[in-house]
């Protein structure tokens, strides 16, 4: 099992910032691909971002490449999204999750065997 804790979301105004952490506990994290979902009221969990177990290769949506960038820091444990130029439609729960053995091929919710409880964001205009 593998257990995942998000931190850092909040409110915070149109081209604004924030990191989001995601902490892993429970087996040995670098055997293990990570990702960033988000998922706003109504709709369905959508990718972000997603990061190989050795964080050299990443994969970021169309839809916040440029703005959003994951990263991860095995000797911590942690996996992080920095958002930069944030937009109204960003809001969402932020959710990371992890996939044993996996890549950052993987897009799909059903990719990850495990997920944290989630961190709202919300950007006001």
């Amino acid at each position: 099992q593998v257990q995942l804790v998000e931190s850092g979301g909040g409110l915070v105004q149109a081209g604004g910032s924030l990191r989001l952490s995601c902490a892993a506990s429970g087996r040995t994290f670098s055997n293990y691909a990570m990702g960033w979902f988000r998922q706003a009221p109504g709709k369905e969990r959508e990718f972000v971002a997603a990061i190989s177990w050795s964080g050299g290769s990443t994969y970021h949506a169309d839809s916040v490449k440029g703005r959003f960038t994951i990263s991860r820091d095995n000797a911590k444990n942690t996996v992080y999204l920095q958002m930069s130029s944030l937009k109204p439609e960003d809001t969402a729960v932020y959710y990371c999750a992890a996939t044993y053995r996996g890549s950052s091929s993987n897009t799909r919710p059903r990719d990850y065997a495990y997920w944290g409880q989630g961190t709202q964001v919300t950007v006001s205009s």
